[in-house]
């Protein structure tokens, strides 16, 4: 009977442990990741929705933690949490690379179209950013939601525990390596989103500086900007839903290329 409640209270001692080991990495990976990780969701919210996480994936993956801890010293379990966290802030910063992206070329689209001097509010982040670009990441922050691709997320973390599993730190080189080509890849994506807008300052800004040539007394930069204006956001309004198409498939293909 003793023997019996010793051995139930060592295995759910390492379940636990295991359940908690899965908190690091699902937790810190949704702190970041695009959606889960934004300033506009409560911190106490996104703690819960992590352990809830955590909870539904442990009969899945809490198994395998269980096999790969060797022991439960101290030393073991720190080393443990340690790289858990590192690897899910690891793959959370791999998402936010796409809203980044995103935001900083959104930023060039408002300056193409006249609105960069429009001041905004801070939405996704503690700093403001034009209306322009906090309208494109909104919504491709709730895009995310609404065409389920959160579920995604959530099945990248399981197949994650295959690519580095518990306990195996991630290598600095190939980590690097891994983030470079991540932000190639993600800021390409954006030009391509963006590509029309540049497109567009360029043609009216040379249409402008050739009619300032011809007519030299009038002030035809300041006589322009309303229809600047105008036309850019008659342009967005024309290719917003395809930008943000754009956007949503190469975020689909990394959740589930990797």
């Amino acid at each position: 009977m003793i023997t019996g409640g010793l051995f139930f209270s060592s295995y759910s001692s390492s379940l636990l442990l295991a359940v908690f080991l899965l908190f690091c990495r699902v937790g810190s990976c949704l702190m970041v990741i695009p959606g889960f990780g934004s300033n506009r969701i409560p911190t106490r919210v996104r703690l819960f929705v992590a352990l809830s996480v955590s909870l539904a994936l442990s009969p899945l993956l809490a198994p395998g933690v269980q096999a790969l801890l060797p022991d439960e010293q101290l030393g073991t379990v720190a080393w443990f949490i340690g790289t858990e966290i590192l690897t899910g802030a690891f793959i959370g910063f791999l998402g936010r690379i796409f809203l980044a992206a995103l935001e900083t070329l959104t930023t060039l689209v408002s300056m193409a179209i006249g609105l960069s001097n429009m001041p905004g509010m801070p939405i996704d982040g503690s700093d403001s950013i034009p209306p322009v670009a906090s309208l494109f990441t909104v919504t491709a922050t709730a895009m995310v939601f609404i065409t389920n691709q959160h579920w995604e997320i959530l099945r990248g973390l399981v197949a994650s525990y295959e690519a580095i599993p518990p306990g195996q730190p991630l290598a600095a080189v190939t980590g690097l390596e891994q983030f470079a080509e991540q932000m190639g890849r993600t800021f390409v994506l954006a030009l391509r989103i963006c590509s029309p807008f540049i497109v567009y300052t360029v043609v009216v800004n040379f249409a402008i500086g050739l009619i300032n040539k011809l007519t030299p007394t009038i002030p035809v930069y300041f006589i322009s900007m309303p229809f600047v204006i105008a036309g850019g956001l008659y342009f967005l309004y024309l290719v917003i839903a395809e930008a943000i198409m754009i956007f949503l498939d190469g975020y689909f293909q990394w959740l589930q290329i990797g």
